[in-house]
């Protein structure tokens, strides 16, 4: 992969990115950019979080977004103008759409979480849900934009939203100057293309890796001429592209130094870390680069690392998802089917034993009749919370002393 493009001419300059800050200015949060001391500590780097989640939007599109819509004719403001969205690039337009006074229509796919279609409407967007995909809606959003004379506003690959993404880069690099690598997420390529166009005119030893999902590697097979398949439901929705831009793949192509795949595990383990150690919420999408770190920690020790937090736009439910399965992983929260006989007071003979292990019971249920116990056992359910794995095996061990057969299940497989 070229790591420099001084000899070449590329669609978005740093000039474009500088331009780009003036005009976002005074409009979009200059967000945090700190070091997580924790995290650093944990994984062996100097970590510096770059928190887009804390937008007002709660993620770094509107940055494009806005510098998009300010390049609007007269005329052009008064049609308005159509997106297509999974979610975040649709609250940004909206937004500042709504703030300017342009009428603004957002297509978003069926499966878009109802938190992102609440609020895009919030800012006095037409919302239309249509198509299974980006693909799907984008081709509905460009066909009923050219029937209403509507301007469309790329998600990603347009030069003016590229290098409003940029202005990222000029406010990390701002902040910590001698970084090492930035870490950044990739759907479509729009912040990373932004990004690596302004960090490496600044500082062009400045290493840049891109983050995608498993389940997604379209840029992955654009750079390194791999045919991995795109598919399936992944926890980072806000990067699940099947087709990257042409302009963003010709920027990575010659500007991002390696591009990386995280599993939907890693993608929830650091979910959970950013919530439980900095007590911030992000997205899948935005926690990618940390998942990136937690999957090869060797490859990133003792060097300064700048990750961007993305977005903060997850459903609850989801989020629930992802902290119970992960207290799981931790043995911390665990599913015991046991063999019970069906008489009295053996529940509470149960409940005893796992109790004077230090453990709580969540929920239980009884199971008497599709079961190949004999008629007189019961299989007996518990979901229980324990302090971590020793403590569960505590529990386990008093279990078995007690008589008991005990078969464990967690999130990850039978123990």
């Amino acid at each position: 992969m070229v790591k420099n493009s001084s000899d070449a001419q590329v669609a978005v300059t740093l000039e474009d990115v500088r331009r780009a800050a003036k005009i976002i200015e005074g409009a979009v949060v200059r967000t945090p950019c700190d070091r997580s001391r924790t995290l650093g500590h944990d994984l062996g780097s100097d970590i510096w979080l770059k928190f887009e989640n804390l937008q007002f939007t709660a993620a770094y599109k509107e940055r494009g977004a806005l510098v998009r819509l300010s390049a609007l004719s007269p005329a052009e403001r008064k049609r308005g103008v159509i997106a297509m969205s999974a979610g975040n690039h649709a609250q940004g337009v909206s937004y500042h759409a709504g703030r300017l006074g342009i009428p603004a229509t957002i297509v978003m796919p069926e499966g878009t979480p109802a938190v992102k279609a609440e609020n895009t409407k919030r800012w006095g967007a037409h919302v239309i849900l249509e198509g299974k995909t980006l693909e799907e809606a984008a081709r509905f959003a460009r066909a009923y934009g050219e029937e209403q004379g509507l301007v469309f506003v790329h998600p990603f690959d347009d030069p003016l939203v590229i290098a409003g993404q940029g202005t990222v880069a000029l406010e990390v690099l701002e902040a910590v100057p001698d970084l090492d690598v930035l870490i950044v997420p990739v759907g479509g390529g729009g912040l990373i293309a932004g990004m690596a166009v302004a960090a490496k005119a600044i500082k062009p030893d400045i290493e840049i890796i891109g983050v995608e999902a498993a389940l997604y590697p379209s840029i992955y097979n654009k750079i390194k001429g791999t045919h991995l398949p795109t598919r399936g439901d992944t926890l980072a929705e806000g990067i699940a592209v099947a087709n990257p831009g042409d302009i963003t793949t010709e920027i990575i192509s010659r500007l991002v130094d390696d591009i990386v795949l995280v599993s939907e595990t890693d993608l929830e383990r650091a979910t959970f870390a950013l919530l439980m150690i900095e007590k911030t919420v992000v997205e899948g999408a935005g926690a990618a680069g940390l998942a990136a770190m937690m999957a090869d920690k060797e490859r990133w020790k003792g060097r300064k690392i700048g990750l961007v937090l993305t977005g903060g736009n997850i459903d609850p439910r989801l989020l629930a998802s992802v902290l119970t399965r992960e207290l799981a992983r931790e043995g911390r929260l665990s599913r015991l089917t046991i063999d019970i006989p069906d008489r009295p007071g053996e529940l509470s003979r149960v409940s005893g034993v796992v109790g004077q292990a230090g453990a709580n019971i969540v929920e239980v249920y009884h199971q008497r009749v599709f079961t190949d116990l004999p008629a007189r056992g019961t299989e007996l359910n518990l979901v229980i919370e324990t302090r971590d794995r020793s403590n569960l095996e505590a529990v386990l061990a008093r279990l078995e002393a007690s008589g008991y057969r005990v078969v464990v299940k967690s999130s990850q497989a039978t123990l």
